[in-house]
């Protein structure tokens, strides 16, 4: 009898909010501190009751255009898996050179919950329990923890910022990691400015007024009024991540607002926002730490000189310039567009990834080759929006430069990367491509990089049950990079197979070589000399099992939603063989060998094979698993699912050896 009455008592709370912008601060209601689960996820360990936003553009204390923003939250925990909810960040931004941040105040707080006679109480939050903590020269965080948090709790907190960046009014996230019963926004806008708003996201907005106020802003005797909208979304569902996606901002339901044209209040001077391509074409150029630094051509001349001297085609000039710059520089882990001056950051052998990669096209340009600039968006900071110009867009840059018709894109932040490959959270949709003397255009990231591994296992049953042989292990392409880094963070090679050794039960390495490991353009190989303890079948002495997939055995599905409105995104195309070759002495036979699978990903998106071939004492067992394609449509997660599913299903099996 509870479940029908808690539905019907959520369904009124609802249609209340529904006509609410603001709500009260400081009120709970016995529906909310008595709500056991959320009737329509019942597996959410938290759901948002109420939330309200609110941007206006208005006059600052300060007698400047400030935009104001305003939030308030309240959020039912139902377990301690929800309890980061009462842990927040209120995140404060500074463009300038000194430390005028946005500023946040009337941060206030309160948990609701009830005391062992069941009894409703509440504890306050402690001014003195709020601190800003400052993250870099352009990030603050103002800091707290709701007190008092357990099982069942209601937490509300409300808080102000004012902001100097008026022009970037907020975009409101309606969909998070937990459900909402109702979320509104409501934005003041006047006159004097227009903006474009556009719903993002597959969710469609509950409610949206909009409606003119009247003498709503004034400053120094120029007056407008303003547009009030509001937009609002019921029965919000949780976003779910998935694997193999991009940043989750690019399809949570969102509605982002960009400023296109403003008429100062002051002159009536009209100023137009929204650019086109040549317009960002000629502020880089023109911009001193952008195109200024890619005009200092002067300045490498002589330095790369002896880089590339001997060098008689570009090919190998452009590798040579590269390889330099990656072990010359150390990436001081600083991402973004703009350089303040190259010539410091060459000189101190340490800059950011601007530092690095414009210097870079600087040096490769005056060696006499054809090297742009190419901004990007990573992979965590959010998909380009190709429709509308927006420099804001781009937080990282690398270098191109074009060889005998073929384009090479270079990151020497990393000295482990090859020539021509880029970190993975570059790839990420598209480039926008810079040049001095040219107009720019997008280029497409996904590159034909990919990552490849081959297992090669070559045993003998020994007479103690026991099997001894060889494991080499090549990797290729990315897969190759990755293992670098995976070595070069021990000390060394002996402490990174000492670690594998842990790794792998049943397993003995006895003696290891691997090769290749400073030669970037080579695969990496490694080769042991193994020892693998089979198992024993409880009751019966005569019967040995052996797991053939030793390596990269997927044992959980991960994809784990129903359906998916998102591409599956991998970065990058990839291929995984594994070889086993094993040699039975003739008292033993192979009573339950591996089955043979073929399946596939339909539109020749990946197959995965596994093949059995006995011989004479000896047998030879190979599996391979291709994924052809770097991303997949949201139509294509059913059979990626069921792909990995079957897979998972295959390799259960264990073959056992038996006596005869």
């Amino acid at each position: 009898m509870r479940k029908p009455l808690l539905i019907t008592l959520i369904l009124i709370f609802s249609c209340c909010i529904l006509s609410a912008q603001d709500f009260p601060y400081g009120t709970i209601s016995i529906q909310e501190m008595n709500m056991k689960n959320y009737a329509k996820d019942t597996s959410a360990h938290a759901v948002v009751l109420q939330e309200f936003g609110k941007s206006s553009i208005n006059i600052g204390s300060d007698d400047h255009i400030k935009l104001m923003y305003e939030y308030h939250v309240k959020i039912k925990i139902f377990d301690s898996k929800a309890f980061e909810k009462g842990t927040i960040q209120i995140p404060v931004y500074n463009g300038s050179d000194n430390d005028a941040y946005e500023e946040a105040s009337d941060i206030t707080g309160v948990t609701y919950y009830k005391d062992d006679n069941g009894l409703t109480q509440k504890v306050e939050l402690e001014n003195k329990k709020i601190y800003p903590v400052k993250e870099n020269k352009y990030w603050a965080n103002y800091k707290f923890a709701l007190p008092g948090l357990r099982n069942g709790c209601v937490i509300e907190y409300k808080y102000k910022v004012e902001s100097p960046y008026w022009y970037k009014m907020r975009p409101w996230h309606f969909q998070e990691d937990i459900p909402k019963l109702y979320s509104e926004y409501e934005v003041h806008i006047p006159a004097f400015f227009n903006f474009n708003a556009s719903l993002k996201g597959p969710l469609k907005l509950t409610t949206t007024k909009s409606s003119i106020e009247s003498g709503c802003f004034e400053t120094h005797g120029a007056k407008a009024d303003c547009s009030l909208i509001n937009y609002g979304m019921a029965d919000v569902p949780a976003f779910v991540e998935d694997d193999y996606m991009t940043s989750p901002n690019n399809f949570k339901s969102t509605v982002n607002f960009e400023l296109v044209d403003w008429t100062s209040p002051y002159d009536g001077i009209k100023h137009k926002e929204t650019k086109e391509w040549r317009d960002i074409d000629y502020s880089l150029k023109t911009e001193s730490e952008f195109g200024g630094q890619l005009k200092r051509k002067g300045l490498l001349k002589d330095k790369i000189a002896p880089i590339i001297a001997g060098k008689t085609d570009d090919l190998s000039k452009a590798k040579a310039i590269y390889k330099y710059w990656q072990k010359w520089f150390k990436w001081n882990d600083f991402i973004g567009i703009y350089s303040q001056n190259i010539s410091k950051a060459y000189d101190t052998h340490s800059g950011s990834v601007a530092d690095i990669n414009l210097s870079l096209v600087t040096a490769l340009s005056a060696a006499g080759l054809n090297a742009d600039a190419v901004l990007l968006s990573t992979r965590n900071n959010g998909a380009l929006n190709t429709l509308y110009p927006a420099i804001g867009d781009f937080n990282y840059v690398i270098a191109k430069v074009d060889i005998g018709g073929q384009s090479y894109l270079l990151d020497a932040t990393d000295p482990l990367l090859p020539f021509g490959m880029l970190p993975f959270k570059c790839l990420n949709d598209k480039g926008r491509v810079f040049s001095l003397d040219k107009p720019s255009y997008f280029m497409d990231m996904s590159l034909p990089q990919r990552e490849k591994s081959s297992y090669i296992l070559d045993v003998t049953l020994q007479d103690n049950g026991k099997l001894k042989g060889t494991l080499t292990d090549y990797s290729s392409g990315y897969e190759a990079y990755k293992k670098r880094v995976a070595i070069k963070k021990f000390n060394s090679n002996d402490e990174y197979i000492e670690n594998l050794n842990g790794k792998l039960p049943k397993w003995k390495l006895l003696k290891a070589e691997i090769r290749n490991l400073d030669s970037l353009d080579m695969p990496v190989t490694e080769q042991y000399d193994v020892e693998i303890d089979l198992y024993k079948n409880i009751g019966e002495s005569n019967k040995l099992t052996f797991n053939p997939y030793y390596f990269g055995r997927i044992s959980t599905n991960p994809l784990k939603l129903n359906e998916r409105s998102y591409p599956i995104d991998m970065g990058m195309a990839s291929e995984e063989r594994y070889v086993i070759t094993l040699h039975l002495p003739l008292t033993y036979t192979v009573e339950t060998p591996p089955q043979p699978l073929a399946i596939s990903i339909p539109n020749n998106g990946g197959r995965y094979i596994s093949s059995y071939e006995p011989g004479d004492n000896s047998f030879s067992f190979v599996y391979v698993t291709q994924y052809s394609k770097s991303v997949y449509g949201a139509e294509e997660y059913p059979y990626l699912k069921e792909f990995f599913n079957k897979i998972i299903q295959s390799q259960k099996a264990e073959m056992v050896f038996k006596k005869k």
